[in-house]
């Protein structure tokens, strides 16, 4: 079997959950079948089973034009490009809406099965229009394209599996839930501190560390409002940077400058750092916080959990199915704005995320208790040999359906 995956994320260009996924992902479905790795970036690589065909997309569609949609052309053309020359393929599976477009004409073109896995969904992301402009319209519309034709799609949780039914007309059926995963040998707690030390976060101070894009999906402004209910002088470290655009790359200087006139304790790492260093500052803050928005999945309190820090996070999504309240942290639930998504109470979020980090930071022993739990949840319930294997059983199943439906 030779599987195409289709990516806009692959190393060394990740700036977010679904890459990470498709990184580990790849590589365990390589141990048993074929992978074509069609990804954004002039990269060409063969390493066994692993294949790795990357592109850049047509830049004549977007010269001249600094327009908002400019990206969602971009993904365009690049689906165009990718399912050129594809050879011998048995099954295209996309990632992401930047990729959709590509497994849907791959499915017409090749005559192949077509597996959607979907981390996330354009309906319930309006504030994407603030980075898309008018192209969200069209990464909706190549959303909703594909994965109304997809012979599988594939719920990254059994949240994300009823958000899908709720906002496509699809048969249930054809809607699978597999998790995402976490390489526990790789994501465990380490005694080094030499990147808190580089990055200027005591390692003697308890802190309260937050991880991912400046984005409103990630929720990480609403943290920022957090601080000024948290006792005087916590150790925040927001390691937060590919900011969505100008605007919230804005927001988010405001809100840290003036929480740090009441708390001179606040680090920003204003960059994506590498993943060996993001181990370090999940083994050692005293309490992860995730206040996210929309979550379809949330990798990266998997990723805390299996380092042994305790999680606060939002009570959305597929977040719930990761982090066990009470267990291995504590939810913190919010009314939702029925549009935007939206806390529809901001500061009432701020301070319920407050309340549960200070309560942690508190109880050193709890924070123990809880971050043991979430290792052996992270070790017993996420490994992607787990995942790959269902991976496989489904497109053979597809595969098979596809051969019996053409004799």
């Amino acid at each position: 079997m030779r599987a195409a995956l289709f990516t806009r994320e692959y190393p060394p260009n990740i700036y977010g959950g679904a890459g990470v996924h498709v990184d580990y992902l790849s590589r365990e479905l390589a141990k048993q079948i074929e992978v074509e790795i069609h990804c954004w970036g002039n990269q060409r690589s063969d390493d066994g089973n692993l294949h790795v065909r990357g592109a850049e997309p047509w830049s004549e569609i977007t010269s001249g034009t600094q327009g908002k949609f400019k990206s969602a052309l971009e993904a365009f053309s690049l689906n165009l490009t990718q399912i050129k020359a594809l050879e011998n393929v048995d099954i295209a599976h996309t990632h992401t809406w930047y990729v959709s477009m590509a497994g849907y004409l791959a499915k017409k073109l090749y005559g192949i099965p077509f597996v959607l896995t979907t981390h996330s969904l354009e309906p319930l992301r309006a504030w994407k229009s603030e980075q898309l402009g008018t192209g969200y319209a069209m990464s909706s519309w190549m959303e909703r394209t594909a994965i109304l034709d997809a012979d599988a799609v594939i719920a990254v949780s059994e949240g994300t599996r009823q958000d899908i039914l709720r906002v496509y007309p699809l048969p249930p059926e054809r809607v699978h839930v597999i998790y995402n995963g976490i390489d526990v040998a790789e994501y465990r707690r380490t005694e080094d501190t030499t990147a808190l030390k580089a990055y200027g976060v005591d390692p003697s101070t308890p802190y309260v560390l937050f991880v991912g894009r400046i984005t409103r999906q990630k929720g990480v402004t609403h943290l920022v409002d957090a601080i000024r209910y948290m006792p005087r002088d916590t150790q925040v470290v927001l390691c937060a940077g590919a900011p969505d655009t100008p605007e919230i790359a804005a927001e988010m200087r405001e809100k840290v400058q003036e929480s740090r006139k009441l708390n001179k304790r606040v680090v920003w790492i204003e960059k994506m750092v590498t993943r060996a260093e993001t181990i370090q500052l999940y083994s050692h803050a005293r309490v992860f916080c995730c206040p996210s928005v929309y979550e379809p999945f949330g990798i990266i309190n998997l990723e805390a959990m299996a380092c042994s820090a305790p999680v606060v996070a939002s009570a959305t999504g597929g977040i719930k199915e990761v982090v066990v309240d009470g267990e291995t942290g504590y939810l913190v639930p919010f009314e939702q704005h029925p549009v935007t998504g939206f806390p529809t109470h901001p500061d009432n979020f701020a301070r319920a995320l407050a309340a549960r980090i200070s309560e942690l930071l508190a109880d050193p022993e709890k924070c123990k208790q809880f971050g043991e739990a979430g290792r052996k949840r992270a070790e017993e319930k996420f490994s992607w040999t787990s995942i790959a294997d269902q991976t496989i059983q489904l497109y053979r199943e597809l595969i098979a359906a596809r051969l019996q439906a053409a004799h």
